[in-house]
């Protein structure tokens, strides 16, 4: 990726990737995905893809990944939705996280349109 935001980060990008997936195991979300998308994307690396069961959840899995975020060099860039829309996303540069109520993850179904980048951790 040209645009490496980690540099000064303690965690490479990969490493990063697994805490936001375990930051949001922690707060309860279910059928969380690390996708790596290195070899088919040219906007990020790695996509962190997850569903909760509320606004509230979504939220409290927002804020404690930007949370954990204000103590690294790395910032969130860009935000797209609320947590009453269903889904929230959070461009951390060569991170992207996906927050999905259970409804719009089984209408958008990122993992299907990203069906060839490789899995690297599922936690149901």
């Amino acid at each position: 990726m040209t645009q490496n935001l980690l540099k000064e980060s303690p965690l490479d990008s990969l490493d990063l990737a697994h805490k936001l997936v375990e930051i949001a195991s922690d707060r309860q979300a279910s059928d969380v995905k690390l996708l790596d998308v290195r070899d088919i994307s040219s906007f990020a690396d790695y996509f962190v893809i997850l569903t909760t069961l509320s606004a509230r959840q979504s939220e409290s899995v927002v804020d404690q990944i930007v949370k954990y975020l204000k103590g690294s060099e790395l910032s969130l860039m860009h935000r797209e939705g609320d947590n009453n829309s269903g889904w929230i996303l959070m461009d951390f540069g060569d991170i992207i996280v996906h927050v999905f109520a259970a409804e719009e993850r089984m209408f958008y179904r990122l993992e299907e349109l990203w069906s060839d980048a490789p899995t690297l951790v599922t936690i149901q």
